[in-house]
């Protein structure tokens, strides 16, 4: 057991240096070749082909690792019993998801990789690399977890999980066939039944597009292979770990710290000063990371102790971090909009414009609700011993950021991965001017190289899923039943926004986005909604439901990081939801409004 351990700690660590190294060569030649293409007016020939490469590297490297913890982007409905049948039952489900999952990519990656010939248009690699990459994520991710419930002494859930993989890969592998339902529909089943027990969500994907096989996918092994490399081989999705990595470079740089001493400078004599320091200091850091999770853990630590010392309860001060929190994913860059452009081929300079507007409005909505809550709170937060002035210049290196993301893009200077991996070698500038921060480079390399590649394979193991919710006509189906209720655009806001707040109950809203954007965007459409404003609403709502139960992920990561119960958060985060709410209500009916003047 013990040496189980050892290697299981031996793999996870080669490979998270490995994603660290992977990442830092793909932020050195996309910086090299954005400075080279406008200062000398040429780039390296080849540079996107061999990006994408080095991003399927990636995700494969961080494959194995997305079993546990918070990669692993678990789905919570019931509290984890120490005993219980139902509780052993979804135990022994979950973990067969994961072994059936990379049995899975073993499988497609070995035959796609046998029947796909040819080479790469520029580089001239083998394209039988590519789904070799995912057979061989396949075969560390099966090594990963065994060593892994070995090391944990977990030997009975071992062959209990792999016997139950075996019996959801049986049917399709000995080529059994049903008609009882679209393949779709069976995995979506496959899918629920997934976030049900508790599966990781890649897992529950992947192994979705399998068994879909068995009810008449055209996607057979070597198609499902191909159809997630798709999914993950996008140029664009090079914006997702530069933006992970200037957030966590900037926290280390202490960048981040100047920027909260500024916030409380601008807001903290006013009522309820610390609280609307906390929502400022949100606002601004927003426009740098790019990532909710990533704001919540980052305010938990710098605020919580500040929040009770001033007379907050603990669930109050954690109601607000994790409500602010909410802004990160909204205000550019946010990862969410490059998710969202991913999965339904929508502009991605339009959506950060909108998401702007839209983060405006609802931390205008908090910061009245922080105010109206004030009589319940402590004292006002003062800011003494420097003046705004000087705090104000020691923040203009983050609001340079925040400069070169949203103008740069939105001015058409640079492309979002551009922009992205300019923002990246800018904090990593900002970290090596930081003597005590440099030892902190390459942990948050890792960290944003495995974090990376969690998100581009749940996009790419969705892939598949999209293909035949397309060709079910499930998206046809969905816009023809709302025009038979009316060609009413405030009906069918109205409408989605309920679907994706039930969906924001129980969804990770990666998984959110690219299961249910692709459906409802026609829906809009339909309408004469503009689909680009309906995909700002669309990433609002959901991004809402990081504070609902019984999932609430901003809740969750608050509670874990501030330690204080989840379901006393849940209680206090009432008020601001309320307030969210009603601001989310205020932007649809507006862009409802827009559509019904424009066809009237």
């Amino acid at each position: 057991m013990e040496r189980a351990g050892h290697w299981a700690t031996f793999l996870q660590r080669a490979l998270g240096r490995a994603c660290g190294l992977v990442l830092a060569l793909m932020l050195a030649a996309v910086t090299a070749t954005t400075l080279q293409r406008y200062l000398l007016g040429s780039g390296f020939l080849g540079i996107e082909e061999a990006m994408v490469w080095l991003l399927l590297l990636l995700a494969c490297l961080g494959f194995p690792m997305v079993a546990d913890g918070a990669l692993a982007m678990r789905i919570e409905l019931f509290a984890r019993e120490r005993q219980g049948l139902w509780s052993l039952l979804r135990e022994v489900t979950a973990e067969a998801f994961t072994l059936a999952a990379c049995v899975v990519l073993v499988l497609a990656g070995i035959k796609a990789a046998l029947q796909v010939g040819g080479h790469s248009a520029l580089l001239g690699l083998g394209e039988w690399m590519r789904p070799a990459a995912l057979g061989a994520a396949g075969v560390a991710g099966l090594a990963m977890r065994v060593l892994v419930l070995l090391a944990r002494r977990r030997t009975g859930l071992l062959p209990a999980g792999a016997g139950l993989a075996l019996i959801l890969l049986a049917p399709v592998a000995a080529g059994l066939s049903a008609t009882i339902m679209p393949p779709s529909l069976a995995a979506l089943a496959v899918i629920a039944i997934g976030i049900v027990v508790g599966a990781p969500l890649v897992h529950a994907f992947v192994l979705a597009g399998y068994i879909a096989l068995a009810f008449g996918s055209p996607l057979v092994e070597p198609a499902l292979a191909l159809s997630l490399l798709s999914g993950i081989g996008r140029y664009l999705l090079l914006a997702i770990p530069f933006f992970l990595l200037a957030g966590g470079l900037l926290t280390i740089s202490g960048a981040a710290g100047d920027l909260v001493r500024f916030a409380a400078a601008m807001v903290g004599r006013r009522r309820a000063g610390l609280g609307q320091t906390v929502l400022l200091t949100s606002v601004l850091f927003s426009g740098v990371s790019g990532s909710s999770i990533a704001n919540a853990a980052f305010s938990s630590k710098t605020f919580m102790k500040p929040l009770t010392a001033a007379g907050y309860t603990p669930e109050r001060a954690g109601a607000i971090i994790a409500s602010t929190a909410v802004l990160d994913n909204i205000i550019p860059p946010s990862i969410a909009f490059f998710i969202l452009a991913a999965a339904t081929n929508l502009p991605v300079g339009p959506l950060l414009t909108g998401g702007l507007f839209a983060g405006l409005v609802l931390a205008a909505a908090l910061a009245i609700a922080i105010h109206c809550k004030a009589d319940m709170e402590g004292q006002p937060a003062t800011e003494a011993g420097t003046s705004r002035w000087r705090l104000a210049l020691r923040a203009v290196p983050v609001f340079g950021l925040g400069l070169i993301v949203v103008a740069g893009i939105r001015l058409g200077i640079v492309s979002p991965t551009e922009a992205a991996a300019l923002a990246a070698a800018y904090t990593f500038l900002l970290a090596l001017w930081g003597g005590d921060s440099r030892g902190g480079i390459f942990a948050a390399l890792q960290q944003a190289g495995v974090e990376t590649a969690a998100i581009t394979m749940l996009i790419g193991a969705a892939t598949p899923l999209a293909f035949l919710l397309a060709i079910d006509g499930i998206g046809a189906w969905a816009t023809s039943l709302a025009l038979s209720l009316g060609e009413n655009p405030f009906m069918v806001m109205l409408a989605a926004n309920l679907i994706l707040l039930g969906v924001g109950l129980v969804l990770d809203i990666g998984a959110a986005i690219l299961l249910f954007s692709p459906i409802l965007l026609p829906v809009a459409a339909a309408v004469g909604i503009d689909p680009v404003a309906f995909g700002v609403v669309v990433v609002v709502n959901l991004m809402i439901g990081g504070l609902t139960p019984p999932v609430g992920i901003l809740v969750q990561v608050t509670s874990a990081a501030g330690g204080v119960p989840a379901a006393r958060l849940f209680a206090a985060t009432r008020p601001y939801l309320a307030a969210l709410l009603l601001a989310l209500l205020c932007i649809g009916m507006g862009i409802a409004a827009q559509a019904a003047l424009l066809h009237s």
